[in-house]
């Protein structure tokens, strides 16, 4: 990660550097100077949450970007994958995503999307922070008509809606349906309602009525226990909750019990691969899916391949090799088939469209995988991480891997935003993974003291 950009954008409080009024303005103006080529004008579509920040970060991109002489198109408020669609289909050069996900409402963040609608790569997202960081762009200054123009798209939301529904079989329908629906008064408040109920389903809606303030409050995809509650007290046929950028979503089934992200891919992997439609009979997931989810890939016959833990490393993998189904167990699954990045309604609409087609409830067809006890636990570090420390716990690694064979996995890597050696032990056997669990986090302990 740079000075600016992490695993997933900018990110950070609102009205404090880096993610500030000047910060993002000079981002605009990066974006828009690496899209110039020639006497090109270039469109960028930028979009954003719920939150109050939202106006001042919107207004600073969007001034960044006229003053390098591109285009401005403004959808408002819009999940991240509508942004991501609205982008590619109105042949963008670029779409600005002003959402801080699933962070409450004081943080903001911005991340950026190619003309395809896919994320920037690393590469890209490194020479724009040069540019912000550095002085190579100050003294281009367009004038008079060079200047940048900012329009207004009225329409986005109902592309959007339209777009999202014909993901949905046509065949089938919602009809009979009760669905509780979790929005995290964020991007998707009127979104996801609006297509549910267009589908033909009964809601029961929460998440819907935003203030600016109260995004991701006890509700959606990081708080299910809100949709939990309102399946059990409604008798709904599932539950839905997104976050407040709505590119995942969390499950619940008819008993109130919560369906991550790998059962969701569980679920979808075995509906293509029955019809003849998981590419390359592979599903890619990240480093902290459960172990269940790739043995239960091998017994249908297909495979399991991982990639470091982010949505956009999934993505990535997916493209370079052709597979057309991947996430993670947060609940940000892709279907390339379909969309650029994950998408949240999408998924639970995919996932639906199983159960439709199975005639089986959600708490049958959760049971397809069957998951593997997992113990994490955290060593925190004082001192710096050298390359005979981490050899040492690679050491460490490989021992208990070997120990627990195939019937358990390992994962030891230091966290990305504290000092922190994140240890991960997943196995058959609960009482065997404790104690390797506890082993480890106490050598590593040693060799990091």
């Amino acid at each position: 990660m740079g000075q600016l950009f992490g695993t997933d954008g900018v990110r950070g409080v609102a009205n404090v550097a880096p993610m500030n009024s000047e910060t993002a303005l000079q981002l605009g103006r990066g974006l828009a100077y690496v899209l110039r080529h020639g006497d090109h004008r270039p469109k960028i579509v930028i979009g954003k949450d719920t939150r109050l920040s939202g106006y001042m970060i919107e207004n600073a991109i969007a001034s960044g970007i006229c003053s390098m002489g591109a285009d401005v198109l403004l959808v408002g408020p819009l999940p991240t994958p509508g942004i991501a669609f609205i982008t590619h289909s109105m042949r963008a050069d670029a779409g600005v995503v002003i959402s801080a996900s699933h962070n409450p409402y004081e943080d903001n963040g911005i991340k950026f999307f190619s003309g395809q609608g896919f994320k920037l790569p690393d590469e890209l997202e490194e020479r724009i922070e040069r540019l912000v960081l550095g002085n190579h762009i100050d003294h281009l200054r367009p004038t008079a008509d060079k200047v940048g123009k900012a329009f207004r798209v009225e329409d986005a939301r109902g592309r959007y809606i339209v777009y999202l529904k014909s993901t949905f079989p046509r065949e089938l329908s919602l009809e009979g349906l009760k669905i509780a629906l979790d929005c995290a008064h964020g991007a998707a408040y009127k979104v996801a309602p609006a297509v549910f109920w267009e589908l033909g389903a009964e809601l029961v809606q929460y998440g819907v009525e935003p203030t600016g303030r109260n995004i991701n409050e006890n509700c959606g995809a990081v708080h299910p226990q809100t949709v939990c509650r309102m399946v059990k007290e409604t008798g709904a046929h599932l539950g839905i909750a997104l976050d407040g950028d709505a590119d995942r979503a969390i499950m619940v089934d008819e008993t109130g019990d919560v369906v991550d992200g790998d059962e969701m891919m569980a679920i979808a992997a075995d509906d293509l691969m029955q019809r003849g439609r998981l590419s390359h009979n592979t599903l890619c997931a990240t480093v902290m899916s459960n172990l269940g989810l790739e043995k239960f890939i091998e017994q249908r016959g297909g495979r399991m391949v991982r990639t470091r833990v982010g949505d956009r490393y999934v993505v990535e993998e997916m493209r370079r090799s052709y597979y057309n189904l991947g996430g993670e167990q947060s609940g940000h699954v892709i279907f390339l088939d379909h969309s650029t990045t994950g998408d949240g309604i999408l998924t639970a609409l995919q996932v639906i469209a199983v159960m439709l087609r199975e005639d089986k409830p959600l708490s049958e067809l959760k049971k397809l995988m069957t998951r593997y006890p997992q113990i994490l636990v955290n060593v925190t570090y004082k001192r710096a991480l050298d390359e005979a420390a981490m050899e040492k716990i690679s050491e460490l690694s490989q021992g208990a891997e070997k120990e627990l064979g195939n019937s358990g996995r390992v994962l030891i890597r230091p966290s990305g935003t504290e000092p922190k050696m994140r240890i991960m032990v997943e196995g058959e056997d609960e009482a065997q993974i404790n104690k390797v669990a506890e082993g480890l986090a106490g050598e590593i302990e040693n060799i990091l003291s």
